[in-house]
């Protein structure tokens, strides 16, 4: 059985269970906040999520992780079977990493010392998001999912990676960044209103206040230093 380590804060987290749950597969929950040794021992850079395996495998990086369920546990598939397909969507989940989850998440630490946030670098997150914007209006479809007519790992992963985008990015900027790409924000509500994104949700209400009282300690002992 695979056990999930990490904490339901995390949209990265949230990404993985999502998809063990839309593949139906059993799986455990181990609760591990970034920067504890047991964390360490499984997560080489002691980033969440992570997985460990029945035979000893374990492995980090949600994107790796995606990519291994679906390799090993090809029914239920989340990826099309043709080659370029399978490109494009891959194309999809990277720009949405890299050019809309990144720099919304320059604004984390400001917020969460309750610092003021930089013109500049408000300006250099923008500038970034706007590239996010131009490259996923190109290349989303939104046909009735993101790449077409068969939910793809890229719904599960932008879906998440829009958490980051929406709660940080849009609201530091006061700019609805998700209008911005035609189709997205109905898609992104219908994606809210399944089963299993309104179940990890709930989960993810369930430690928020945990998780904030330990960003608070953090940032605290930081001040103290």
């Amino acid at each position: 059985m695979i056990t999930l380590h990490g904490f339901a804060a995390s949209n990265y987290y949230n990404l993985v269970k999502h998809v063990l749950l839309y593949k139906q597969l059993p799986f455990q929950e181990n609760l591990l906040y970034g920067g504890s040794d047991e964390l360490l021992a499984i997560s080489p850079a002691g980033k969440v999520p992570a997985i460990t395996t029945a035979d000893g495998l374990y492995l980090s990086e949600s994107s790796v992780i995606c990519d291994f369920i679906e390799e090993t546990y090809p029914a239920t598939p989340l990826y099309p079977e043709n080659a370029g397909e399978r490109a494009v969507v891959r194309q999809i989940m990277k720009i949405a990493e890299l050019y809309f989850e990144l720099p919304s998440r320059r604004f984390i630490p400001y917020v969460f010392s309750g610092a003021e946030i930089p013109e500049l670098v408000k300006g250099e997150v923008r500038q970034v998001l706007n590239r996010g914007v131009t490259a996923l209006s190109r290349l989303c479809q939104f046909s009735p999912w993101i790449a077409g007519e068969q939910l793809t790992m890229a719904d599960i992963y932008v879906y998440y990676v829009n958490t980051i985008v929406s709660t940080f990015g849009s609201s530091q900027l006061e700019w609805d960044i998700l209008a911005e790409v035609p189709g997205m924000k109905e898609w992104n509500d219908a994606m809210s209103q399944s089963v299993i994104s309104q179940n990890v949700e709930a989960d993810r209400l369930i430690n928020k206040t945990e998780f904030m009282q330990k960003v608070q300690a953090q940032v605290k002992a930081a001040k103290a230093k």
